[in-house]
């Protein structure tokens, strides 16, 4: 597999390597972050680490520490530290505080069944159902800024009819548009947690990254948050998403999917220059 040229980035490359310690690293992110990493040394840059742990019913340290051993077994490099999503609450809390300013989002009681219920079809994979205008509050309602703990989900309310697009490093321009591919979305949840749409905007214009690599099930979260990056005065990144590795079925690999984990991989004695040749990770 050829990496594709680097669009026009900042002076200084920044990149970034953003698992979740829920389970551990299979072959699909293997080679999203070994893409990540081959992208960075193209273009001189660096890479950050970030530990995404702010599900804490999920989150595990020993995941934590597993996704380390597994990336470092890999080669992979970083800039030290390693930075924790769960240790960065206060600039979610100013972002979302911030949103409240600018009137870029609302309280919303409505639960995730009552979304699914409303759509009466099925959706794709992970997505939520789109948000049905009607249970939007009135344009001029006014809500109540946010404080701590927020026990009501808060929803970005997106322009119906807007076209938004963005250019991905691996397959050119991309559309969405606002309404019909993707409605409000969850930006803080009534569990008083970050939205993983807001936790990226902040963290990657904190980090000062320069270009996003990630899985291509991300794609749609991208309009997402160049809506974010738009409403809170930020810079958007670039952004490549990297095709899934799918297992013999033509399912996308799942981390509860033992037999392709590194792990399991390492100890049956294959290697990382195996897993990338094998894998068509190296051109």
């Amino acid at each position: 597999m050829r990496i594709c040229a680097l669009p026009p980035l900042a002076p200084t490359y920044r990149g970034r390597l953003a698992p979740s310690p829920t389970g551990f690293l299979h072959l699909g992110h293997a080679r999203t972050f070994w893409i990540a990493q081959q992208r960075a040394r193209a273009a001189g840059g660096r890479l950050r680490l970030r530990n995404d742990d702010l599900d804490a019913a999920r989150c595990r340290p020993e995941f934590a520490a597993a996704q380390i051993e597994d990336l470092r077994w890999l080669g992979l490099e970083w800039d030290e530290p390693v930075v924790s999503q769960s240790e960065r609450l206060p600039l979610y809390r100013a972002a979302l505080v911030r949103l409240h300013a600018v009137g870029a989002i609302y309280a919303c009681t409505r639960s995730r069944r009552d979304v699914q219920a409303a759509a009466g079809a099925p959706h794709d994979g992970d997505e939520e159902p789109l948000f049905p205008p009607r249970f939007r509050p009135p344009a001029d309602a006014r809500f109540p800024p946010p404080v701590a703990p927020v026990t009501t989900n808060w929803r970005f309310r997106v322009t119906d009819g807007e076209t938004l697009t963005f250019m991905d490093g691996r397959e050119g321009p991309q559309t969405a548009v606002a309404g019909r591919d993707f409605g409000d979305f969850i930006v803080w949840r009534k569990d008083d947690v970050p939205s993983y749409q807001l936790a990226c905007v902040v963290d990657d214009n904190d980090l000062g990254i320069t270009e996003v690599v990630r899985g291509a099930d991300l794609k749609l979260s991208t309009f997402r948050q160049l809506l974010l990056y738009r409403a809170l005065g930020l810079p958007a990144p670039a952004f490549y998403h990297c095709a899934l590795v799918t297992d013999e079925r033509g399912v996308r690999l799942a981390k509860r999917n033992d037999a392709l984990a590194l792990r399991t991989l390492r100890a049956a004695g294959r290697t990382p220059a195996q897993i990338a040749a094998e894998g068509g990770w190296i051109a």
